[in-house]
């Protein structure tokens, strides 16, 4: 009797299992059928972030598979960096211009930037140099003032958080400390003197407490920008980990609890990514005193113009498992702006400074380079591989590539001839937009998984339980797409030479 009443329950049980299995199935099915699809692509035929509603098939489509129980990092956000150049450029344009240009990089109808940079004390992206803080020996700042920000970085700022309807948050690095406070009273090159790490941990303080004053929240800082050094070819100061660490645990980190800034955010390296970040990401980390400040890690791309390096951007994560890894620079260095031509920016003619001047067993990570390649490639390889923040150079330089002091030529993905009022958003532009408008700030990266090597894709959660999945197809040829979500299908197409968003919404 015992055991037909097991054997009636078993039964019951297994087949309410199986009930609720069908049903959770059939509900996702229907759930996922009835997704709306909107598809957004940038190509070399001419789409600019273009709605997409026509596609093809292909012989063999290629398979995207999204799993949204698999999560990654959480997203902080996609922007660029408030310069002194740029902000130049921008007082010399029209007001129309002016604004077209800010309008396009921070309204909802635009790219929608949630995440900036900018720089304190001069850069080499500055039209000369400057402190806050010029009088030597003034070792309590009695005489710091931000004033020269306030005729270019300062109204910039401003105008773009009015143009932001959900605001963006502003990284805020050093090139240099003023001179008199380092060890060869010069701009460029040089360390910290000792007897100023407490003034320099003051000068952080006093920056973020008087852009606060302006209505500017400093979200973050980088202790350092490039701490190798730059070769002395402008504004730098040279860190080894071990004095960053030290400066960090002893003077910042305490200088920031001291003022009631504990929630900014502390970034460590904010230099190149491989064998070096690996070395100072151990040693960040494994400092007891100074990881309980590091909030997490910053890197640049200048490395290679093709590899970012996964292997080094998963040690890093290891190192420091939920904290930030964010790409605080990435440029087209070394090439003058190609004027209203869209085609050079998606050839393989860009070289960057490393195709002449890396040493010789690293030239082969400096070949010539497709530029929306690398940044598509680059800014995928990074969500992939842990990277929460991914922050472009300059918004806007000028025909030659400037103005910079140090005559550092770079490009950017607006281009303007201040003469006659004119401006360039190049194909670069348009390839940032497919990250920053579509992935916003908390989102998360989802799994995602492609069956072709030549192309890439990822994918995110975002907080209104869109899914946006980009992709990116270098090859010559146009791509059948299936993207396969617990078992079920959405059908589309990529064509040759193309950056594509899918976005899955209710």
């Amino acid at each position: 009797m015992m055991m037909k009443l097991f054997k009636g329950l078993l039964f019951r049980y297994t087949f309410f299992i199986i009930a609720f299995m069908m049903t959770f199935a059939l509900n996702s099915y229907k759930a996922f059928a009835q997704l709306k699809v909107e598809v957004y692509e940038t190509s070399a035929q001419g789409n600019s972030l273009k709605k997409v509603t026509q596609f093809i098939n292909t012989k063999t489509p290629v398979d995207i598979v999204i799993n949204p129980n698999e999560k990654y990092q959480t997203i902080t956000g996609f922007g660029a960096a408030f310069t002194e150049a740029s902000a130049d450029l921008l007082n010399k344009l029209s007001v129309k211009n002016r604004e077209k240009i800010l309008k396009a990089y921070f309204s909802e109808e635009g790219a929608n930037y949630s995440l900036t940079r900018t720089h304190f004390n001069s850069c080499d992206f500055s039209l000369t140099h400057y402190a806050y803080a010029i009088d030597s020996g003034d070792k309590k700042l009695e005489h710091f003032s931000i004033d020269h920000d306030r005729n270019y970085l300062i109204p910039m700022i401003k105008e773009a958080q009015h143009y932001s309807k959900n605001g963006f948050r502003i990284i805020a690095s050093p090139w240099t400390a003023p001179p008199w406070m380092k060890d060869n009273n010069d701009w460029l090159g040089g360390k910290l003197l000792p007897e100023y790490r407490e003034t320099w941990a003051l000068y952080f303080s006093k920056y973020i407490q008087a852009y606060k004053k302006e209505g500017i929240n400093i979200w973050g800082v980088t202790v350092q920008n490039e701490p190798l050094g730059n070769g002395k070819q402008w504004e730098s100061m040279d860190y080894t980990p071990e004095e960053m660490n030290d400066f960090v645990g002893k003077y910042l980190g305490p200088q920031f609890q001291k003022d009631a800034l504990a929630d900014i955010h502390i970034l460590g390296y904010d230099h190149n990514r491989g064998d070096e970040l690996n070395k100072w990401a151990k040693a960040m980390f494994a400092d007891t005193l100074a990881s309980k400040y590091f909030s997490g890690t910053a890197v640049h791309w200048y490395n290679s113009t093709y590899d970012y390096f996964p292997q080094s951007l998963q040690y890093t994560h290891m190192q420091a498992k939920g904290k930030y890894l964010i790409n605080t620079e990435a440029c087209i260095d070394s090439d003058k702006p190609s004027w209203k031509d869209d085609k050079w920016y998606w050839s393989k003619q860009a070289k960057d400074w490393g195709f002449n001047w890396a040493a010789e067993k690293e030239k082969y990570l400096h070949p010539e380079y497709v530029p929306v390649f690398r940044y598509a490639r680059d800014i995928i390889g990074c969500l992939n591989n842990y990277v929460d923040g991914w922050i472009d150079w300059n918004m806007v330089l000028d025909k030659q590539g400037g103005p910079n002091w140090a005559k550092n030529w770079c490009n950017a993905p607006v281009i303007v001839d201040t003469d006659k009022d004119e401006i360039y958003f190049t194909p670069l532009y348009y390839t940032m937009a497919h990250f920053s408008k579509f992935i916003r700030p908390g989102a998360v990266k989802i799994g995602c998984t492609i069956n072709n090597k030549e192309l890439m894709a990822t994918a995110v959660t975002n907080i209104d339980e869109s899914i946006a999945i980009v992709v990116f197809n270098p090859t010559d040829e146009a791509q059948s797409l299936k993207i396969k979500m617990n078992s079920n299908v959405k059908n589309i197409s990529i064509n040759a030479k193309a950056l594509q968003t899918i976005i899955l919404k209710n």
